[in-house]
């Protein structure tokens, strides 16, 4: 499986880091070792001093694609969750400074925590959801995906063109206005619709 995710999905997030929005998604890559599941611990890296959180609705492929049409994507998805798409945003820096790639602090080990994964039926309008982390129960992010600047079956149908999806494979949608640092002992938690799905603790 692989892990495909978006970045600058919605305007006030590409605000707040001084960022430039584009006419097509931009996509970026993590590897299945980047999963962090099951409640386990995030443990941060020594090679970072800065990494943040971004929350994000995560949705899950369940059939094998290739240059799917946006009117037939909904077809290409089953379940949805909360994920974090942790970032050592210091080597971010540095990287796009030097006019680098800069896959490795997106995609290090452990930096893309998944919750439990709810049925897409479950919803009436994946186009509006609201989801929110919390951090020692005190609400740090919050997000709509009426927001979203592309929406899920969009990206679907564009990321389709250039790689196959798979089942199994993982589309991290984007994260909105609120990163923020984390730190050892931290207790985060996600929520979509008010449903606990991420639960699990910084060490």
């Amino acid at each position: 499986m692989k892990i495909i995710a978006v970045g600058r999905n919605y305007a006030e997030h590409i605000k707040e880091l001084g960022n430039q929005g584009g006419k097509d998604p931009v996509i970026f890559m993590k590897p299945d070792s980047a999963i962090l599941k099951d409640g386990k611990p995030f443990f941060i890296p020594d090679f970072s001093k800065e990494v943040h959180y971004e929350t994000e609705l995560v949705v899950r492929i369940n059939r094998l694609g290739k240059n799917i049409s946006t009117r037939f994507a909904s077809r290409y998805y089953d379940a949805l969750t909360v994920g974090i798409d942790f970032t050592a945003r210091d080597l971010q820096r540095k990287f796009v400074g030097n006019g680098d790639p800069w896959e490795l602090c997106k995609g290090f080990d452990s930096s893309a925590a998944i919750g439990t994964f709810v049925p897409v039926e479950q919803f009436a309008d994946i186009q509006n959801l609201h989801f929110h982390l919390t951090i020692d129960d005190r609400e740090v992010q919050r997000g709509c995906t009426a927001d979203m600047l592309f929406k899920v079956d969009e990206i679907i149908s564009y990321v389709s063109q250039f790689v196959t999806l798979k089942i199994g494979d993982l589309l991290f949608t984007g994260t909105p206005v609120g990163v923020g640092p984390v730190a050892i002992g931290q207790h985060l938690q996600g929520y979509l619709e008010n449903e606990k799905l991420l639960d699990f603790y910084i060490r």
